[in-house]
């Protein structure tokens, strides 16, 4: 879909945040997207649209701002930028691109649920904009992995696309690129999240006829002509959760790197995306760490039932665990012992034992208060069906004891 005619808010988001191919040193800077953010927050203030900045009386608007860091003067020098506006929009246009503001319709709702002010202000992209609405598996992980590795990552991607299922990735090299080629080998539809050089990507002979058949949307939050920039690298990563329905990381590397980065991101401020990772074969020490902090055990080969379905069942499965023990705290009354309520929960803590977890990550995990889940942790232990590791502190099921596991 190729966009000529920009949304009025669309033109003004682009003019105040868009650089146009400028040198980042000169002047005037397009806004950053929390200085875009503290201007929407101003407009609504003052029950006006960014198109509205488009109109003659916009300069004796603007001088009423008292925001520290929006200087009318500058934001009155980014909206005079018409003919540089129009020279770009002509040049993606030719490129076969388009640009959604994050006014615009047809912009992805779930990155504005999900992310709301952290949603770019301008999506550019290439391809099926509807994909961008199907959601799908993200696929993540680092970029110089094993040819095994690799293969298990097509694997998957191959699995979902029979399924009808997407595969959402960054289109790096290494595991986003195996993802993303294997859905399309396999004939299915992908997403790619990019975070540098959309137009190269756009006519890469490795897309190109994906992008045409409406197999594959490419997107970008910088401009398309942006060249690497690991900052850049580690910002999209929470687009490319957020347009998604899971994630499996399928290699991170321990406390560094975009894809240990993202994941951590996802699972503290992400929390209605499952995320998984995983944990057969040659794990990672940053898979086995992502564990610890809550990503659950991706489904190991082999895949008997569809994987689309073992991910809904396995997040249906701790969704119910969190339920019942919802269910059982909240309906105990006051002279029902804890031993009751213990008892009750044990098998579900049991189960997150399986691999070492401090007692705040199995609290968050079973969302229940801290003080209630160390007591419990504290009863465990004596029973001897949990063992307390030192250095750090972390617990673990007792192997004799894992057949009372109710998974």
């Amino acid at each position: 879909m190729l966009t000529h005619i920009l949304q009025p808010d669309t033109q003004a988001i682009l003019l105040l945040c868009a650089s146009f191919g400028q040198n980042r040193q000169i002047e005037p800077q397009p806004l950053t997207l929390s200085e875009y953010n503290s201007l929407t927050d101003w407009l609504r203030e003052n029950q006006m649209r960014p198109a509205d900045l488009l109109e003659s009386t916009a300069k004796e608007q603007l001088q009423k701002i008292t925001i520290n860091k929006l200087n009318p003067d500058r934001l009155l020098a980014l909206l005079e930028r018409g003919m540089m506006l129009s020279l770009a929009v002509e040049k993606w246009t030719n490129q076969g691109l388009w640009v959604l503001g994050r006014s615009d319709t047809n912009y992805p709702k779930r990155l504005k649920q999900r992310l709301r002010h952290s949603a770019p202000a301008i999506l550019y992209g290439v391809g099926n904009i509807e994909l961008l609405s199907l959601g799908g598996l993200a696929i993540l992980g680092s970029r110089d992995v094993d040819d095994e590795i690799l293969e298990y990552t097509r694997r998957v991607a191959q699995n979902i696309a029979v399924q009808g299922m997407q595969v959402i990735s960054g289109g790096a090299r290494g595991v986003d690129q195996a993802a993303m080629l294997g859905m399309l080998d396999a004939g299915g539809t992908s997403v790619g999240v990019l975070a540098d050089s959309l137009t190269k990507a756009a006519v890469n002979s490795k897309y190109r006829s994906s992008i045409q058949e409406g197999r594959l949307t490419l997107v970008s939050s910088y401009g398309p002509e942006a060249g690497f920039n690991t900052g850049n690298a580690m910002g999209r990563n929470k687009y490319i959760y957020a347009l998604a329905d899971y994630a499996l990381v399928v290699s991170s590397s321990f406390g560094k790197g975009g894809t240990w980065a993202g994941a951590v991101e996802a699972l503290s401020k992400l929390q209605d995306i499952p995320v998984f990772a995983r944990l057969d074969g040659a794990v990672s020490e940053g898979n086995q760490q992502l564990h610890k902090q809550g990503a659950k055990p991706f489904p190991a080969e082999p895949w008997n039932d569809s994987l689309k379905e073992l991910l809904t069942k396995a997040v249906s499965l701790v969704e119910s665990v969190q339920t019942e023990i919802e269910s059982t705290t909240q309906n105990t009354v006051l002279d029902v012992h804890s031993q009751d309520i213990y008892q009750a929960v044990l098998p579900f803590i049991l189960n997150h034992l399986q691999q070492p977890k401090d007692a705040k990550s199995l609290a968050e995990c079973l969302d229940v208060r801290l003080s209630q889940m160390q007591d419990w942790l504290n009863r465990a232990v004596n029973e001897g069906k949990v063992r307390k590791i030192n250095r750090p502190v972390a617990y673990i099921i007792n192997q004799p004891t894992t057949q009372l596991s109710l998974l």
